[in-house]
């Protein structure tokens, strides 16, 4: 299937210029969690020279997968054209080859800035208290800080919540076992280092 969509890639020959084809994969980029809106897709569809978008479609599907290859896998400068089957059009690899070049570092700069950062703890606190008033069974009340360092969102959160005593053991259980976890790999990548040191 993807052999056949490539056919479709010399469409963009049908639009005025160079800017028109850079527009056209700088609006694909900017869509690419949302899909181009209607407005976008008019746009391209004149820049090409299109009647509908039956003619459109299998081209932005073409140039999203050639887009999210040549972003998603890092590929380098000098090996761009490897992305192309040899049916592409010389002039049409080079157009891409360059545009892509153009726009590969602001793009990985945007995927770095996609990707989901999680809050780390920065401090904790914990008191004990009465659930309510009829209750005589204490809880543990577990004042948490948050740290975000996204770009978005960034910034402290205080989480507060309540634990029983059966759910405090179900949860230290698991804090055991992530431990536990967490001190396996540590002694497996130690005992990988020292014998790659061995090894040197």
């Amino acid at each position: 299937m993807e052999r056949s969509l490539w056919g479709h890639l010399p469409l963009l020959m049908r639009s005025n210029s160079k800017e028109s084809v850079e527009y056209i994969l700088q609006a694909l980029w900017r869509t690419r969690k949302t899909g181009l809106d209607p407005a976008d897709r008019h746009i391209v569809r004149d820049m090409l020279q299109l009647e509908n978008d039956s003619d459109l479609d299998p081209l932005l599907v073409c140039l999203r997968m050639l887009i999210r290859r040549f972003v998603y896998e890092n590929v380098s400068k000098d090996d761009i054209h490897k992305l192309f089957p040899t049916e592409v059009l010389p002039e049409l690899q080079r157009l891409l080859t360059l545009l892509l070049q153009k726009f590969q570092r602001e793009w990985q700069d945007d995927l770095l800035k996609d990707q989901v950062t999680l809050p780390r703890l920065k401090a904790m606190t914990w008191d004990m208290a009465n659930q309510d008033a009829e209750s005589v069974d204490p809880v543990a009340v577990i004042n948490l800080k948050l740290q975000n360092d996204a770009q978005s969102h960034s910034g402290e959160l205080d989480v507060k919540f309540q634990l029983a005593q059966d759910t405090l053991e179900t949860m230290l259980s698991s804090m055991y076992s992530i431990r536990d976890q967490l001190s396996n790999m540590d002694e497996t990548s130690t005992r990988h280092l020292s014998q790659e040191t061995n090894v040197m």
